[in-house]
């Protein structure tokens, strides 16, 4: 076992860098890390992974050795928050070590890197996060982000709560990381969406094998810049290449939806092979951000925060690779607006109306009706 750092030792400045990898696959991720590995004999890597029972094993190498090998105790049922408990001591313990000079995550299969990262980022001390990267299959990408898959079919899920798509999985890591790697044909369609998906500040390699340790370290983690791709209040169109059909629309507009025609039109605002994000907000609720977040046919909605002083907008991008998709998202995003004449009555006939959101937004108090201020 790793020794825990000492008790009441005076904290270093942090200098150890850290960085980490994530990806669908544990095969992709173990060869970036095999190559990281024999290129820097000074790298320790920390690896999680859970097994066909859903048991977590913490694996720590480096020197050309396996370090230790050894199942991890969920103290709760969250194995985010156990994998995260349980890495901490582990990293800082390494970092005291002076043979190494950088530290290697490898995360969990499907984990959602923005979830590690906001927890352990804040209490590292011996380390300073580099980037952070995904190892994503191009060939398989736009059936892994489009169709209608879930983790729990491919043996991916972390548990009996956990009903996410794979979609839903691979968007949320390669939308948050600071460098994509493709495995693949980097001219398919696979990369082509994922062009689509990427901020323009987020690195991009066409070949996994490029993923160096100095690419890793020398860049650093920042929470604000990650965590402002993936806000759905702060959602952009990025576009890019059409060669083999990928389009992507911004749909946006200062009206609401109204939250009978938005019930009767969800369906058709995010079935089908799509990627879809952002904000909305209805009259019976102005003071509330509404959260879309959608892949292959699944749609996850809620309450994302209070409007505050800001006039509250709809914005949605929705990225696809189906022709007649496009057409029929636009229509059904129009469909469920108030239409310019119902926005030229304003809010007050909406004053105390009641409607069907409740499931999604929860009850509608006067914080969620007219703002944090009205609570």
């Amino acid at each position: 076992m790793i020794p825990a750092p000492k008790p009441d030792q005076p904290s270093p400045e942090p200098h150890v860098p850290l960085a980490v990898v994530c990806s669908l696959d544990a095969v992709l991720r173990d060869s970036v890390a095999t190559g990281l590995l024999l290129d820097a004999p000074d790298l320790a890597v920390l690896r999680y992974d859970l097994d066909a029972e859903g048991d977590l094993r913490r694996l720590v190498l480096g020197g050309g050795a396996v370090l230790e090998n050894a199942p991890v105790v969920l103290e709760h049922e969250c194995i985010a928050c156990t994998m995260r408990e349980d890495a901490l001591p582990v990293l800082e313990a390494l970092a005291q070590e002076a043979r190494w000079e950088a530290i290697a995550l490898l995360l969990p299969v499907a984990a959602d890197p923005a979830v590690v990262m906001r927890t352990l980022i804040p209490r590292l001390e011996r380390l300073r996060a580099g980037l952070v990267a995904a190892v994503v299959d191009a060939d398989s990408a736009a059936q892994d982000l489009l169709g209608d898959a879930t983790l729990t079919e491919r043996s991916l899920c972390w548990g009996e709560g956990d009903e996410r798509s794979v979609g839903e999985a691979l968007a949320a890591q390669i939308e948050y990381v600071d460098l994509v790697a493709l495995v693949g044909d980097p001219a398919g369609p696979g990369a082509e969406l994922i062009e689509h998906l990427r901020a323009p500040d987020q690195l991009l390699l066409d070949n996994a094998h490029d993923v160096t340790l100095a690419l890793l370290t020398d860049g650093a983690h920042d929470l604000g810049t990650a965590g402002q791709r993936i806000d759905p209040a702060a959602v952009e169109a990025h576009h890019g290449p059409a060669e083999h059909g990928t389009w992507t629309l911004d749909l946006v507009s200062d009206r609401p939806f109204h939250p009978d025609r938005f019930l009767e039109h969800a369906e058709r605002l995010g079935a089908g092979r799509l990627r879809g994000r952002g904000h909305f907000w209805f009259p019976t609720r102005p003071g509330t951000i509404c959260q879309w977040d959608g892949a292959g046919g699944q749609v996850s909605l809620g309450a994302h925060g209070f409007a505050g002083t800001e006039d509250p907008t709809t914005r949605l991008v929705v990225t696809g690779v189906d022709p007649a998709d496009a057409q029929r998202v636009r229509e059904a995003f129009e469909d469920c607006l108030l239409t310019a004449q119902e926005w030229q009555a304003g809010l007050s006939p909406w004053l105390g109306r009641e409607d069907d959101l409740t499931p999604w937004l929860g009850e509608r108090t006067a914080a969620a009706a007219y703002g944090s201020d009205a609570a």
